[in-house]
């Protein structure tokens, strides 16, 4: 496959967009790379390891040669960084995000960048984990990972196109949703888990024994709280641009909890092994991972 970008920026040097970085230079689709980050220790980590060609922590005129700008900050974040890519970027130059909502961020571009919207490309690969920052990056991060584009209404083709290749390159499976479906499923599968795993935290450090109740925990406990170790900055972010999606399912959520409560009240054994083995038997029927 021919070079489908000769310069790229990265905006916000972690996990994902470093991931992404090392997947395409190693198969050589992409040329320099310009990485840009809030913090100086972090973007000299990610030019020790190549992720990054050269670096800064402003967005500047570095922006203005390049045909690819990759978005890969909290999603709270995208309002002020497109506005100040404004006056650099090219006619034609692509951007992309790899934010878990939508919504918020195809709005942010179609106020701020006008005359680039038609080559946004909204983008969420499902992978990652709760290391972030440059060390984290890793080869292969995406390879049989789902991939979800959200194409909008004023999408140029060419972009797109050249989008989904991308993706395509690192081994994930690209699908496409609108960008409201994305952000009520991500609530779902995603955003909900996290706002539950971090809840349960502090549930367990309000009671008396809950720290030594810690130190008693097994693996199911450390497999079930794990993603409340994600990075709290990407989860304020995520709360409020999903809040619509996340505050009907907290409902949704409590009254369950209310449901159960009141069949362990009641001592109906028979019921509340019904409610157990249906959920059972819904986990059971959910394929595994490839």
């Amino acid at each position: 496959m021919a070079v489908l970008f000769k310069q790229v920026v990265l905006i916000g040097v972690g996990l994902i967009g470093g991931s992404l970085i090392l997947d395409l230079k190693r198969q050589q689709l992409i040329g320099a790379v310009h990485g840009i980050d809030l913090d100086a220790d972090n973007l000299q980590r990610a030019l020790e390891r190549k992720v990054v060609d050269t670096a800064s922590t402003l967005i500047d005129a570095a922006v203005s040669q390049a045909d690819l700008v990759i978005l890969a900050t909290p999603v709270g974040t995208v309002a002020n960084i497109t506005q100040a890519l404004q006056p650099y970027l090219q006619a034609a130059c692509v951007i992309i995000d790899v934010g878990s909502t939508k919504q918020t961020t195809i709005q942010a571009l179609a106020q701020y960048l006008p005359e680039h919207f038609p080559h946004f490309v909204a983008t969420h690969p499902i992978a990652g984990s709760d290391r972030h920052g440059a060390m984290a990056a890793q080869f292969r991060l995406f390879e049989n990972k789902k991939l979800i584009l959200c194409p909008h209404p004023e999408q140029d083709a060419d972009s797109y196109q050249k989008v989904w290749q991308l993706w395509q390159a690192t081994g994930a499976v690209v699908s496409e949703l609108s960008p409201s479906e994305h952000d009520a499923i991500l609530a779902m599968v995603s955003h909900l888990p996290h706002l539950i795993a971090y809840s349960y935290m502090h549930a367990i450090s309000n009671q008396d024994l809950g720290a030594q109740a810690l130190h008693y925990a097994g693996s199911g406990f450390r497999d079930f709280t794990r993603i409340a170790a994600s990075h709290p900055a990407i989860w304020t972010d995520v709360s409020f641009a999903n809040q619509a999606s996340l505050l009907q399912l907290i409902d949704a959520q409590q009254q369950e909890l209310q449901r159960l409560k009141d069949l362990i009240l009641a001592g109906d054994a028979t019921a509340l092994y019904a409610y157990y083995d249906q959920a059972q038997q819904q986990r059971d029927a959910w394929p595994p991972e490839q």
